[in-house]
């Protein structure tokens, strides 16, 4: 003899719905129609966009370095200090609005490069991380090559170690 333990699934009636084909929740309120772009606000930091651009400037071959003389020279002592790590959007400026935005960049190119065409390489790879990564419509980009870097410029007197 077995005693019901009351985990028994109750069987319905003859005029009782079946509950056993799913159920489906309705809401007391209705959803909202409107599309999602209008349903909040997304704003974006100057600065996320300035990493945005320096680094797709960066991976445009013939690019040296971005940044001044003095933004440069700050930055590498800045890369020194324990802790210390480059900055993405050194040599970036740029403005945002709502829709749409407008980068100046100051580039080093290395020599030998022709520089009109790097420049359309650097603003058409800028234009198009920028415009995928944040949906802001670049209007223009503006690009200084403050310097020319020689490449005797990389080489280092050798020094002598103190151990052998």
């Amino acid at each position: 003899m077995t005693e019901p333990n009351g985990s028994a699934v109750p069987q319905p009636g003859p005029g009782e719905p079946r509950t056993d084909l799913g159920t489906t929740l309705r809401s007391s309120r209705p959803r909202l129609q409107g599309p999602p772009e209008a349903r909040g606000r997304t704003t974006i930091a100057d600065g996320v966009v300035e990493k945005i651009a320096g680094i797709a400037a960066r991976e445009v071959p013939g690019i040296h370095a971005l940044g001044g003389g003095f933004a440069r020279t700050m930055g590498a002592m800045r890369d020194r200090v324990p802790g210390g790590h480059p900055s993405a959007g050194r040599g970036v400026k740029v403005e945002v609005g709502e829709k749409q935005t407008a980068i100046d960049l100051q580039v080093v190119v290395a020599y030998g490069v022709s520089i009109s065409d790097l420049a359309a390489e650097v603003r058409e790879n800028v234009i198009t991380a920028v415009e995928r990564m944040t949906g802001l419509e670049v209007v223009e980009v503006n690009i200084a090559v403050n310097d020319v870097h020689l490449p005797e410029e990389d080489t280092q007197e050798p020094r002598e170690d103190r151990v052998y």
